[in-house]
């Protein structure tokens, strides 16, 4: 017999959780006693909820597995609220624990603090039913089997999932005989004559694709999916019996290795594709598009120009081959059979010419810090299995046209887009990454971003993690400013200016052995800070001020397709 606080505590330790994030409270401190006591699993408390659950978001995405995240009822779940939203829309798996008042307070309607003052317990969790459709509330009853099914139905389904733990529950003891039984992610198996008949199919389409006079590009394109629904290496092994050319969406870039010589680069839509990848995936005879993740800013504003009869689309649980459905043949067992019959193709194949895609630095003799420049020169800088976090806005828009080293990860917000994420979330990246082999953490956030969640960078000061930051100080949103009309001319996109340089030792360092703080306002000192080796080490948690215009913007941004520009056949 164990406690359902141990029990949870070591489902969630067999799942790889080593590190959990929140905020304490009354009513979840019972389990809190019970997380340090065990010492499977490290307490990171953060500055406030949200901070938390952005955090266990970031801690997920590096693990590719879970994060977890603890707050007490109302008002903590509340302010974590719209984190596990960002984690819903972009298919984060990450549970989130709520300690809520105790069964007794609730039958008897007890009026508690958190409340509303009219005796409801059930609004906020019928809050979070609105976002996320896997919960539970525990029973003495049942608690163990609630637990299991609910930790597979969010891995499996990558999604959040939420969790009310009564206080009083917490203690109770409850049969450990089910945890010999180890929980794993549930993948649909397929139908066996449905998926024959699907690989054979997709294989006579690749036939004719490459038969074809003239032009026979065939492209595989890469996008978010395969990362959350764990086919990231029946990826790999596909490109590499076959040779098809790959190129991959901006949500999914990093996945495939942007220095493997069969990768172009990445395919954002008619307007924003470079010249040679718009011609080489829009023109190409067949398009095997896996794991999609449609939204608008991974199309360009829906701009993709593909033609229905030469997509084939994948999907965890189902497969479109042009207009016709297969439901219940997902990817995941598809991938290995379908690369058994294409690598037939390999020598057709490999030969398919494929765009250079490389990080070009301008030489216009300027000393000015614009992104024309900013992004090819850090881009110089990262080093091979960096972790590179990419704040909603510029850099967001940035990012997509650099060129990462092989082994690297890159971690940005780009359907839910909430600005302040990536200073949360690098928390979580950063203790995941101290987990494993060791890593670089680099951070891009703008300072609009950066006043939103600031806080935490104590957090990181604390944990002793070491992060590179760079702020791009541009007086605020500039994303803003540029896809509104009037935004430039309005003065509610400006923010008060900080001594972004000075919050480290503000934040918690005070005698500055901890971290290191520069000033960059020309490309020279910037240059010669990214050429530092000891910078380049992270032997400290460090952060770079980077003064920039507060009207100069990326290319993608510049160019961003207004709303009407949209070709007839969006995905």
């Amino acid at each position: 017999m164990i406690t359902i606080a141990e029990y949870l505590l070591t489902r969630l330790d067999q799942l790889g959780v080593k590190h959990m994030f929140g905020v304490p409270g009354e009513l979840n401190l019972p389990f809190c006693d019970k997380i340090e006591d065990l010492k499977k699993i490290a307490w990171i408390g953060g500055c406030n909820e949200l901070n938390s659950a952005y955090a266990a978001d970031g801690y997920a995405r590096v693990k590719r597995s879970l994060g977890v995240c603890l707050t007490i009822f109302g008002v903590g779940e509340l302010s974590a609220l719209n984190g596990i939203a960002g984690a819903v829309s972009e298919e984060v798996p990450m549970l989130h624990i709520v300690g809520v008042p105790s069964t007794a307070q609730q039958k008897e309607k007890t009026l508690v603090d958190h409340t509303l003052g009219d005796a409801r317990f059930d609004p906020f969790m019928a809050a979070s039913q609105q976002i996320t459709s896997i919960w539970t509330i525990l029973t003495k009853k049942d608690a163990a089997s609630k637990i299991d099914r609910l930790l597979i139905e969010c891995i499996s389904k990558s999604r959040p999932a939420y969790l009310a733990l009564p206080t009083d529950l917490a203690g109770v003891n409850i049969s450990s005989e089910s945890l010999q039984y180890p929980l794993s992610r549930h993948v649909s198996q397929n139908d066996p004559a449905a998926e024959q008949f699907v690989v054979n199919r997709i294989t006579s389409l690749f036939a004719k694709a490459l038969s074809q006079t003239g032009s026979s590009d065939v492209v595989v394109l890469v996008d978010l999916g395969a990362i959350r629904y764990d086919v990231v290496q029946e990826v790999k092994d596909l490109l590499q019996v076959t040779g098809f050319p790959v190129y991959a969406t901006p949500c999914g870039k990093s996945i495939i290795s942007e220095t493997y010589d069969r990768y172009g680069g990445i395919y954002w839509g008619s307007e924003l594709s470079s010249h040679e990848v718009k011609q080489k995936v829009e023109e190409a005879n067949l398009v095997l598009l896996i794991g999609p993740f449609p939204g608008d800013f991974n199309t360009g504003n829906y701009n993709y120009d593909i033609p229905t009869e030469c997509m084939i689309e994948l999907y965890p649980d189902h497969t479109k081959i042009q207009d016709a459905v297969f439901p219940g043949v997902g990817m995941k067992q598809l991938l290995p059979k379908l690369g058994a019959q294409l690598q037939r193709f390999h020598g057709t194949a490999s030969q398919i010419p494929v765009p250079k895609f490389d990080n070009v630095v301008p030489q216009d003799g300027s000393s000015v810090i614009t992104h024309d420049w900013l992004w090819p020169r850090v881009g110089q800088f990262f080093k091979p299995n960096d972790v590179i976090l990419a704040e909603t806005g510029t850099a967001q828009f940035a990012i997509v046209d650099v060129r990462l080293p092989s082994g690297s990860d890159l971690l940005s917000q780009m359907r839910w887009a909430s600005i302040g994420w990536a200073v949360g979330a690098a928390l979580g990246a950063c203790l995941a990454i101290k987990e494993g082999a060791p890593r670089r953490t680099v951070v891009f956030v703008g300072d609009g971003s950066l006043q939103m969640t600031v806080q935490e960078l104590s957090s990181l000061i604390r944990t002793g993690v070491k992060p590179i930051i760079f702020v791009l100080n541009n007086g605020g949103y500039t994303t803003e400013r540029l896809l509104h009309a009037e935004g430039a001319q309005r003065k509610y996109p400006d923010l008060a200016n900080w001594d972004y340089a000075g919050l480290l030792k503000v934040l918690g360092d005070f005698d500055g052995t901890a971290s290191r703080s520069y000033k960059a306002r020309t490309r020279k000192e910037l240059s010669d800070l990214l050429d530092n080796q000891e910078f380049g080490e992270a032997k400290f948690i460090t952060l770079v001020e980077i003064f920039m215009d507060k009207m100069d913007s990326p290319r993608s941004l510049k160019n961003w397709p207004k709303p009407g520009n949209q070709p007839e056949r969006p995905l």
